[in-house]
């Protein structure tokens, strides 16, 4: 009729004509069924709503319920699982009636795994391979890749490290190991030292190893970790100077510490001459009948003429020198470790009073942690006779000196 204003048409569900929403202008729409025809702010449809997940024998007893024993829906799902739905119960008896199947459907849709299993692995690998490579250089490899990255075209920094966290790969400090330490002609040398200890040990004769070394110290030195309260720094009290180092010489074998002596200064080779001396009166006077071998590195004044002579004129005196980069093969060096941390109780604030702390720590080391690290020590006996790599993480704890961690040749 002319004259009057155009009706307004109610629509449910959907848009008028002209493009305008039907519904007094509401965003989301009134279609049959629960949340069907809802439209997001951007106009877009929001996802359906998925239901609970099923566990296949969840699903095959809710079948047992309803096809074997009469139940109701409503009755088996509330028996089953409270609060599941009597529609998602009919669904899995409907799916039994049908289509014979139990077991749930795989979840379907998504976007696929960029990697395949074998790829992640490869991933894996390239750090293993190189302990200090960059997410972005794994990155550019696995683009540059045609072979066994083929599919890949390009990738996130982010999935590559949620693809390393997976496979228990994570950022860790960095360990300095030198070039030599793992070379053939170092191993060869682990190997060769070996079978000499194993040789002297099936003799004839008794031979007991002697293993002597040195190490510093001074008033500088404390423990590097305390504990504070939460915001307060940790701080203990050192004197003003460090002091000149104190180099104390240890002699041990598995009856425990044979002779120990405190030096100011670096030891050189006039002082192990009087120590060797010591050690000889402590040993071969009292028995004649042991041949005594000393261990000990490659220190320059070790291997000296004056030190080679010593040994010449001394024939129960053998000496064995230790291969290059093989700490773990001395057991003096976990000694060492421990009587640090004793003189660290000891609280020494002077150079004297350093001195005997120094010494008063090797007696509180008992024979029975000597013997632990002499086994602990041969241990490493079949690695080396193996020619196998070894990674010990001691070296620059235990040589601070970056000069005496290059053996001389």
């Amino acid at each position: 009729m002319e004259g009057r204003g155009r009706a307004r048409v109610r629509m449910r569900g959907g848009i008028g004509e002209g493009g305008e929403e039907g519904g007094r202008g509401r965003a989301r729409g009134r279609g049959r069924g629960r949340g069907r025809g809802r439209l997001q702010a951007g106009g877009g449809e929001a996802q359906r709503r998925r239901g609970p997940t099923l566990s296949n024998e969840i699903r095959a007893t809710l079948v047992d319920h309803v096809v074997n024993h009469g139940l109701t829906v409503r009755e088996a799902g509330l028996r089953v699982q409270p609060n599941l739905s009597r529609f998602t119960v009919a669904s899995v008896i409907r799916a039994f009636r049908l289509e014979n199947r139990i077991e749930g459907r795989v979840q379907r849709g998504g976007r696929a795994p960029i990697f395949t299993p074998l790829q992640e692995r490869e991933i894996v690998n390239m750090v293993l391979a190189n302990n200090a490579i960059r997410l972005r250089e794994i990155q550019a490899k696995i683009i540059e890749d045609q072979i066994i990255f083929q599919n890949v075209n390009q990738v996130s920094l982010s999935t590559i490290a949620r693809i390393l966290k997976a496979h228990q790969v994570q950022m860790k400090q960095m360990y300095r190991v030198p070039f030599e330490r793992n070379s053939e002609r170092v191993k060869q040398l682990r190997h060769e030292y070996v079978e000499r200890v194993l040789q002297m040990d099936a003799e004839a004769i008794q031979h007991e190893f002697i293993y002597i070394d040195e190490a510093g110290f001074n008033l500088s030195k404390v423990r590097r970790r305390g504990r504070n309260v939460i915001g307060q720094r940790a701080i203990i009290s050192v004197p003003g100077q460090r002091g000149g180092n104190i180099t104390l010489c240890a002699a041990i074998t598995q009856n425990g510490v044979l002779h120990r002596h405190a030096n100011m200064g670096p030891y050189k080779t006039p002082h192990i001459l009087t120590f060797l001396d010591r050690v000889y009166n402590l040993t071969i006077i009292n028995n004649m009948q042991i041949q005594y071998v000393v261990i000990w590195d490659n220190v320059s004044f070790h291997r000296s003429g004056l030190v080679q002579n010593y040994f010449t004129q001394h024939p129960h005196f053998t000496v064995l020198f230790l291969p290059p980069y093989s700490p773990f093969l001395n057991p003096i060096e976990e000694f060492f470790s421990a009587w640090r941390w004793k003189v660290y109780d000891l609280h020494p604030l002077a150079r004297v009073a350093l001195i005997q702390a120094m010494e008063e720590a090797c007696d509180q080391i008992e024979a029975t942690a000597i013997q632990g690290w002499i086994r602990h020590a041969r241990r490493f006996i079949p690695r080396c006779l193996a020619n196998e790599d070894e990674a010990c993480d001691v070296d620059e704890i235990l040589w601070p000196d970056p000069a005496r961690r290059r053996d001389q040749q």
